[in-house]
């Protein structure tokens, strides 16, 4: 498997392709895959925000190697599917607006609802400035109240049981409001993928939960042609009555946008379940542990979706690059400003763990506050 040290470097015998477009007068209304089609318009803001997401994570990569963070686990090769999904988010709080239950592998979700690379970069240094967690956390293990975001959990699946019981909520509640329970294709090994499948279809009392499989054929370092017989996961839901969809390119952000598009305009309006798959590429193995080296055999979503709109005269390499010193300005920035934040100290390991209630005045210290979002 082709390694390469710097995650910028691609392998010599592999250069991109580049390509002159003149953009302004003859530029494309519209981006085309197949029959799939979206405005150029959103695709340019897909791609710089696919873009950002992984200047973010190439950066996070970087300093978990330099020793600046303690460990990565992210999502390179995921952008086309998490920019898509969080560029469509109803977001807000409470039963009105969706509710997320995502995995570790979710920043481009987070980053197209408008989270800074800052926030990303506090919780990956364990700042205590760290809005998610305190600094108490893995990086991407993201809690956002005032946009619905369930705090993400590192033991996989548990968030698709409990996306029924917020989308219970919203199904009494009334509205567009839908439950999105993001998981890896290995997760869904687990009893609450099942679980989720079970509650969300029951005929008469179905609940507008989406799940989303991000399908990368890998479960840590597990083959999930050696663990699973079906080839699609999301056919799974075919036996509880669910509606589903496999989106076998996954790296192609016009056919995953309106397979989102689909997917969530049916939830909205049916108030019913769907699963949708995405089959999409892992860049960089599980995590730091793996020693998060670039796999150059893997499809990139981003320099292929380059390339389409420079094709396609969209944009031109100039602007491309623009685009990207931008992004990794940004992530570079983000970085040197959290070095100076200061990290939690001893007395905070039991600062905001409690709700409060009636036992307060009994128990005075082990109370302090709900967190202030800063």
């Amino acid at each position: 498997m082709p390694t390469s040290l710097d995650p910028d470097e691609p392998p010599e015998d592999h250069p991109p392709r580049r390509g002159v477009a003149t953009v302004g007068v003859g530029t494309p209304a519209i981006i085309r895959s197949g029959r799939e089609a979206i405005s150029t318009e959103l695709a340019l803001t897909l791609f710089r925000q696919m873009v950002r997401t992984r200047a973010l994570e190439e950066r996070s990569i970087k300093m978990s190697k330099s020793g600046e963070a303690y460990f990565w686990i992210g999502g390179p090769g995921e952008e086309a599917l998490n920019v898509c999904l969080g560029l469509q988010i109803l977001k807000g709080r409470g039963p009105a607006f969706d509710f997320l239950h995502l995995h570790y592998r979710s920043s481009g979700i987070l980053l197209g609802m408008g989270m800074s690379m800052l926030d990303h970069i506090r919780q990956l240094a364990m700042t205590a400035l760290d809005p998610h967690s305190r600094g108490r956390n893995f990086v991407g293990h993201y809690a956002i109240p005032e946009w619905n975001v369930m705090p993400v959990t590192s033991v996989i699946e548990v968030q698709c049981v409990m996306a029924p019981g917020t989308a219970l909520a919203q199904k009494r509640h009334g509205g567009e409001g839908l439950s999105l329970a993001v998981s890896g294709d290995a997760g869904t090994a687990e009893g609450d993928f099942e679980s989720c499948l079970l509650w969300s279809s029951r005929p008469g009392n179905e609940l507008p939960v989406l799940m989303v499989v991000a399908n990368n054929n890998y479960g840590i370092s597990t083959k999930h042609s050696t663990q699973h017989s079906v080839k699609e996961i999301a056919t799974r839901g075919g036996p509880y009555g669910i509606r589903y969809e496999t989106v076998r390119d996954g790296n192609d952000p016009v056919t995953m946008w309106n397979a989102v598009d689909r997917a969530m305009r049916y939830v909205r309006r049916e108030r019913k379940p769907f699963v949708l798959e995405a089959m999409v590429s892992r860049l960089h193995g599980h995590s730091s542990s793996s020693g998060a080296q670039r796999n150059w055999e893997e499809a990139d979503c981003v320099a292929l979706f380059e390339q389409k709109l420079i094709d396609a005269g969209a944009i031109d390499s100039d602007t491309v690059r623009t685009l990207k010193d931008e992004a990794k300005q940004e992530a570079d920035a983000a970085t040197v400003a959290v070095a100076s934040e200061p990290r939690p100290t001893r007395a905070d390991v039991y600062r905001d763990t409690y709700a409060p209630s009636a036992v307060d005045v009994v128990y005075p210290h082990d109370y302090t506050g709900l967190p202030q979002r800063r």
